[in-house]
């Protein structure tokens, strides 16, 4: 049902809830993202190639798993996934700073940890993706996860801001407590949502390399979702070589402590929150498929910014341009997600879901093994070039997709037969 309040879905006690649960569940996810790669490398001592390794484990888990976990998921409750996968990591993360207190703490360990921890977030993703649909309805898509991303940009800037002094002050392996607390409470939270879903019901005896391929033709099929899924995959490639050296060239080539490097990530955070301010405004404006490559051309080449800065105040002169990659980014992403579920039968929403994060993600591990081999023979900056580099290339598939032009959402589900550019559902 469609909310007609200024304050729209924010009027619905279960969507609250689940803006909490995201709160706190992404603000544990940040802090991860800057305390796990600052543990190898100033508790560990590790070398540009360890670091890119463990960025590669972390994300590894959408190779493993990324195609069958949409199928499973679409056999059982989709809060009931998200609830246990939430409970898991908050355990998982906790094994860090058991192990750096015991002494028993090695880069094999993180790379574990890494692992296990991104294989429960794939299983989550989808079960997240899948279940906006069913808690807001198709009609209020756009605002809901215009105000799910809002409330992750917070977390984005929060996050990084919380974790810079905590690392600084206890240890990046002690931090990582922060994050398994945040996590635990977000599981915590979800289970509190009194909207409860219907059991899915077992179609016949379950099948699932037919499940997974059926997930795959709809989306390989569909020009402008394969268009994004391309898109994203050289994206997200370049994305983590560039972010694989971030924090090397920040830390070592820069000297900045701690706090300075949460205050650079902090930047990238408030450029997402007004990302997601204004991503609907911005969409309706521009169109939603224009919008999807338009900011990308617009601010991933301001990524340049940061191989250029020198040591001192040049260096936060450049995370501008890195609010920039993520104000952009959240606009991009908002509106593709919005299109994807809106275009999605509700029996193939977790193996649409499971099959664009497995082929968008599927060159992130790559990514963090090219990139940790590039700063060992490039150095960070050389590595920075060409992230920056990629990432602006990533605007092609969209450019010369039907997504050129496509103003507004699908207003029906896609029969298979492609449409031509220009039309308004495509």
């Amino acid at each position: 049902m469609k909310k007609s309040s200024r304050l729209g879905l924010l009027r619905d006690r279960d969507f609250g809830r689940l803006l909490a649960a995201t709160a706190l569940g992404q603000l544990g996810d940040r802090i991860v993202f800057l305390a796990l790669p600052l543990v190898a490398i100033t508790a560990l001592h590790a070398d540009e190639f360890q670091v890119g390794s463990l960025t590669a484990m972390t994300t590894a888990g959408s190779l493993l798993v990324g195609l069958p976990a949409g199928a499973w998921v679409e056999r059982m409750r989709k809060r009931s996934v998200m609830i246990g996968t939430d409970l898991a990591r908050a355990l998982v993360l906790m094994a860090i700073p058991m192990a750096w207190w015991a002494g028993l703490l090695t880069i094999w360990w993180l790379y574990t940890v890494a692992l296990v921890h991104g294989v429960l977030t794939v299983f989550f993703d989808v079960a997240y993706a899948s279940y906006l649909p069913h808690l807001v309805g198709r009609g209020n898509l756009m605002e809901g996860n215009s105000k799910l991303s809002a409330v992750r940009s917070v977390t984005s800037i929060g996050g990084p801001t919380v974790a810079g002094p905590l690392v600084g002050l206890v240890g990046a392996p002690v931090t990582l407590l922060a994050s398994s607390i945040g996590m635990a409470m977000s599981g915590l939270l979800a289970i509190t949502i009194r909207k409860h879903e219907r059991k899915p019901e077992p179609n016949g005896r379950p099948r699932l390399v037919r499940e997974i391929r059926e997930g795959l033709k709809f989306v390989v099929k569909h020009p402008s979702l394969r268009a994004i899924m391309l898109g994203d995959a050289i994206f997200n490639l370049f994305l983590v070589v560039y972010q694989t050296m971030l924090l090397v060239f920040l830390d070592r080539e820069m000297g900045l402590q701690p706090f300075g490097i949460g205050l650079v990530l902090s930047g990238m955070g408030c450029g997402a929150l007004l990302g997601a301010l204004v991503a609907t405004k911005v969409s309706g404006r521009v169109g939603q498929g224009p919008v999807i490559w338009l900011t990308s051309l617009a601010t991933c080449p301001l990524t340049a910014l940061m191989p250029l800065a020198r040591t001192g105040w040049s260096v936060y002169v450049a995370a501008i341009g890195l609010a920039a990659l993520s104000l952009g980014g959240v606009v991009r992403v908002v509106a593709q997600s919005s299109f994807q579920q809106a275009l999605t039968p509700d029996r193939l929403l977790g193996r649409t879901s499971a099959t664009a994060r497995f082929v968008s993600w599927s060159g992130v591990p790559l990514g963090g093994l090219l990139g940790g081999a590039s700063g060992s023979v490039l150095g960070a900056t050389g590595t920075l070039w060409i992230g920056a580099a990629g990432m602006t290339l990533s605007v092609l598939p969209a450019l010369l997709s039907p997504l050129r032009t496509t103003r507004t959402l699908p207003a029906e589900k896609y029969t298979g037969q492609p449409l031509k550019a220009g039309s308004p559902n495509p």
